[in-house]
C-alpha cells in the first residue's frame, strides 16, 4: 500500500432517456377544454450495478393531468444515467445513488417532460424542485419502521 490515500471517484459516464412515453387519449375533444387541469406526479428510482465500479441509476416521472375522470394527457419519462463510483465506502454507496444520482438526472427529465407536454398541445409543465435528500431519509425511515414491526422467530 502506497502513503497516497486513494482517492473516490464520483464521476458522469453518460445520461440517456431510457423510456418515453406521451399520451393524450381525449384528443382532440380535450383541446376544447378551458378549464385548468389538475397535475399529478409521481416518481421512483432504481439503481443497479453494471460492472466494477459502474452503476445504472434511472429515475422515472410520471406526469398526469386530469380534468374529473378524464385523463387530458400522460407523460412518463425515464431519464438513465451511468455513473462512475470507486473508491466509497459501502455505506456512502447508497446515500450516492438514492440522493446524488436522482438530483443530477431530475433537472434533464424536467427538460423532458415540459418540452414533450408542449409539442402535445399543451401549456408548459414546470416540475417543482425535488428534494431527493428528504425522500430517500423518509424512505430509510419508513423501511427501519417495518423491518422493527416484521415479527422476529426465535428458533
Amino acid at each position: 500500500m502506497s502513503d497516497q490515500q486513494i482517492q473516490p471517484v464520483f464521476a458522469i459516464e453518460k445520461l440517456f432517456v431510457k423510456d418515453i412515453s406521451l399520451e393524450v387519449p381525449n384528443a382532440p375533444q380535450i383541446y376544447l377544454e378551458a378549464q385548468q387541469p389538475e397535475i399529478n406526479m409521481q416518481l421512483s428510482t432504481a439503481s443497479q450495478q453494471l460492472d466494477e465500479g459502474y452503476f445504472e441509476n434511472v429515475l422515472t416521472v410520471t406526469v398526469t393531468a386530469t380534468l374529473g375522470e378524464r385523463t387530458v394527457f400522460l407523460v412518463e419519462v425515464a431519464q438513465g444515467g451511468i455513473f462512475q463510483i470507486r473508491n466509497v465506502p459501502a455505506e456512502d454507496l447508497e446515500p450516492i445513488l438514492g440522493m446524488a444520482c436522482p438530483n443530477i438526472l431530475f433537472p434533464y427529465v424536467r427538460e423532458v417532460v415540459s418540452d414533450l407536454v408542449t409539442r402535445a398541445g399543451f401549456p408548459p409543465v414546470v416540475l417543482a424542485p425535488i428534494n431527493f435528500e428528504q425522500l430517500f431519509m423518509q424512505r430509510q425511515a419508513q423501511e427501519q419502521a417495518a423491518s422493527q414491526d416484521a415479527p422476529t422467530t426465535v428458533q
